[in-house]
């Protein structure tokens, strides 16, 4: 008893390792408030909006090689030094970003930033919900896209900043400063607890006990709730091993593969709802809205990103509350409804447009207030509709749904994927504006339909669960849209049974 700590408060570990998150913030806004300045475009001769595409979604590939090679770290070496390393390698490619000296060097230093942002962005949900008790585990997952969007803040404030500095520190300084967050992450990471999950499948139950115990009871080991969650934690590791090898070829079989195919589609879906796309070349969409003038740009930009963090905080709340289906299926019907209407709009007010500085923006609105105000207005609604809903629930969803054995393997497929389409939209986005213009915002409009359809027929309600019993929950034949009523969670009932045998037994030894 007693034994209170940061280092044993589930909120202050989960808060302070989505600092892995904010490195993904910091790495999006590194780009978007730079493109479209004159000092940026003149070092690097004018990149080609293929070039450009290419700058950008380099980050994208790392963070694709980063989030496979998180699996089997994660389960060889622990969640908490993957997260170590993640910072490690921040550091080692910020550097080299910032000392770039042309695209060549930018795009290695990208992809190094990329390994990193893809090992802590897979691993870090991981950790959280493997510490995290199942009545605010969401809250704690959340906190990791409340993470990203400080990031893309803090860093775009940064570039903006910089962005009167009439020399090439004008974005040296902010791809410098990103070192900054890398050192933090290393240097806290390393006090971390270990996961106790990660442990008791190590077979070290007994340090498994103790940082269970410091989480959730002070220490104190004969917390009834510790002695539930410890038996179901040491029931899931023993079947786990009645089950053979844990190789990859294990995450397609039956009945796995449904779990995976899950977890997979929806971090595809979060990018097809083209909200990172967005962040990345908000200057270039803003400009199609017919804000021209680089500081008016900027000041446009910086409002959705302010909205993007404030909107992230009802999810954080209240996401363990409204569960996960609910939030998932009114964020994707809303974003549908902002997409069309920004399509709508620029088709019917827009016109040709061309720009020496600029070669993606090739359609835009001019000499209409009204209608540039109504598309600001309209992906501001957009960046608010992703913010409380498959922002944090994309992170969320694919941690917890997956068993011990697989979890750590599982949830880098679902990661890998993310960054996959992150890296085919970053490049093909600039591309599908200067050719298609307006019809752009169509495509996602129409993901943004189909993943709302996805949502409703095969994602079952995961809130208040914990993450042994999601077996039984995905195992069962119960369609995804009746599982919101099935009965809570069964962790209550065994720790309300250890209470009575307590009683029971201390009413035993006072009769004899």
């Amino acid at each position: 008893m007693g034994r209170y700590s940061l280092t044993t408060n589930v909120y202050f570990l989960g808060g302070f390792a989505t600092m892995g998150g904010m490195l993904f913030g910091f790495d999006i806004s590194s780009m978007s408030g730079v493109v479209g300045t004159e000092r940026y475009q003149n070092y690097f001769n004018h990149p080609s909006s293929s070039l450009q595409g290419g700058i950008v979604a380099s980050m994208a590939a790392g963070s694709f090689l980063g989030a496979l090679m998180a699996g089997p770290l994660g389960d060889k070496i622990s969640r908490k030094r993957t997260i170590m390393l993640a910072a490690l390698i921040w550091i080692i490619g910020s550097i080299i970003q910032c000392a770039a000296v042309n695209t060549s060097m930018l795009i290695v230093g990208r992809i190094i930033n990329g390994v990193s942002v893809g090992l802590a962005s897979m691993i870090v949900p991981v950790y959280q919900s493997e510490i995290a008790p199942k009545n605010i585990r969401g809250r704690i997952v959340s906190l990791q896209q409340w993470a990203i969007t400080w990031g893309i803040l803090i860093q775009y404030f940064i570039q903006y900043g910089c962005s009167f500095i009439d020399s090439d520190a004008a974005f040296r300084i902010p791809w410098g400063i990103q070192v900054v967050p890398g050192l933090i992450l290393l240097a806290g990471a390393s006090v971390f607890p270990f996961s106790p999950r990660w442990l008791a499948d190590k077979g070290r139950l007994d340090e498994a006990l103790e940082v269970l115990a410091n989480l959730r009871a002070d220490g104190d080991k004969n917390d009834p709730e510790v002695v539930a969650e410890f038996r179901e934690i040491q029931d899931a590791v023993n079947f786990d091993r009645t089950l053979a090898a844990r190789s990859y070829s294990e995450l397609f079989r039956y009945p796995n593969a449904k779990r995976v195919f899950l977890g997979m589609t929806l971090q595809s879906w979060s990018q097809l709802t083209g909200m990172n796309v967005a962040m990345y070349y908000i200057v270039f969409i803003f400009q199609g809205a017919g804000i021209t003038g680089q500081n008016a740009n900027l000041q446009a930009s910086s409002i959705q990103y302010v909205l993007n963090v404030v909107m992230t905080i009802p999810a954080i709340l209240f996401i363990d509350r409204w569960g996960r289906r609910p939030v998932l299926l009114v964020g994707s019907i809303f974003m549908a409804l902002w997409l069309f209407l920004i399509g709508g709009l620029m088709g019917r007010y827009g016109s040709p447009y061309s720009s020496d500085s600029n070669a993606t923006t090739t359609w835009a609105i001019r000499d209409n207030d009204a209608a540039s105000k109504a598309v600001i207005a309209c992906s501001y609604l957009f960046v608010c509709s992703f913010a409380i809903s498959w922002g944090p629930v994309s992170w969320t969803y694919p941690a917890e749904i997956y068993p011990l054995r697989i979890r750590s393997k599982a949830v880098s497929l679902s990661t890998a994927s993310n960054w996959a389409f992150n890296f085919i939209l970053a490049y093909a986005v600039p591309p599908a504006l200067e050719n298609i213009q307006y019809r752009t915002y169509f495509i996602f409009a129409a993901f943004c339909v189909g993943m709302t359809i996805h949502v409703f027929l095969m994602f079952p309600e995961t809130k208040g669960r914990t993450l042994e019993e999601m077996d039984e929950l995905f195992n069962s034949d119960i369609p995804a849209w009746k599982t919101r009523s099935l009965p809570a969670s069964k962790l209550e009932q065994d720790i309300e049974q250890i209470k009575m045998q307590r009683v029971e037994e201390k009413a035993q030894v006072e009769i004899k």
